[in-house]
């Protein structure tokens, strides 16, 4: 049976780089269209709309952040490009809407791959949500906005609620900070800041007997956090 090839916008002013992902794309299946800059980016994207968007960072006129901050919450997936490689600019480039980040230089292979993965994502059906996540003594509920232990009420910011909401989703999981950022700003309630750490060392102070030794959230050097809801003891 044949199936209908997923369209990719490349949109990058190096014309050679550009041309070769266009190539390797097209062998691998995927309907490729170019744009060099926003201009020709909205153009191409009115004539044809795609399912991905490869958007470099430095663009002549309008930036690529600016741009990937325009498609957040559009049909579009996006995947971030740059020679930029600081952390800090690949959870800004997740917080204003971006699906993945790549540092150039990059293996096609790599792109192709995270291709890949992006649009799984964005074709898996949503799970359905929990009325209330438990954890330890906890009950949290999301549609309240509300952590309660043993039936009375834990105080927490919305930048607080954001993060624990986005661990009991996670079960489990490593989470990188790169991750965090990525979930929290599905979340439109907020604005998601770089403070991750900080974030978590106040969260901790809130559900946590003993902070220093946490149970529920805990840190997996060089990796992330790792969020265990029935806090058994650590390995």
């Amino acid at each position: 049976m044949n199936t209908v090839p997923e369209r990719i916008l490349l949109v990058d002013d190096d014309v050679e780089l550009r041309g070769m992902l266009a190539r390797y794309l097209s062998a691998e299946g995927f309907h490729v269209s170019v744009a060099g800059d926003g201009r020709e980016m909205r153009t191409a994207m009115a004539r044809e709309a795609p399912s991905l968007v490869v958007l470099d960072w430095m663009l002549p006129g309008e930036d690529g952040l600016s741009l990937a901050r325009s498609l957040h919450g559009g049909p579009a997936a996006v995947i971030m490009l740059s020679a930029r490689g600081d952390t800090t600019d690949r959870i800004l480039a997740l917080e204003i809407g971006a699906d993945d980040y790549l540092s150039k230089p990059f293996d096609p292979r790599e792109l192709l791959a995270r291709i890949h993965a992006v649009l799984r994502r964005h074709k898996a059906p949503a799970a359905e949500t929990p009325r209330f996540f438990k954890f330890g003594s906890f009950n949290l509920d999301p549609a309240a906005h509300l952590l309660a232990r043993n039936d009375k009420n834990v105080p927490l910011t919305t930048g607080e609620f954001t993060l624990l909401h986005i661990f009991v989703r996670n079960p489990g999981r490593v989470l990188s900070r790169d991750d965090l950022a990525r979930l929290a700003r599905n979340d439109e309630r907020m604005p998601f800041d770089r403070s991750i750490d900080v974030r978590v060392a106040r969260l901790r102070q809130k559900i946590e007997d003993d902070p220093e030794n946490p149970r529920f959230i805990r840190t997996v050097w060089g990796s992330g956090y790792l969020f265990v809801p029935d806090g058994g003891d650590q390995p």
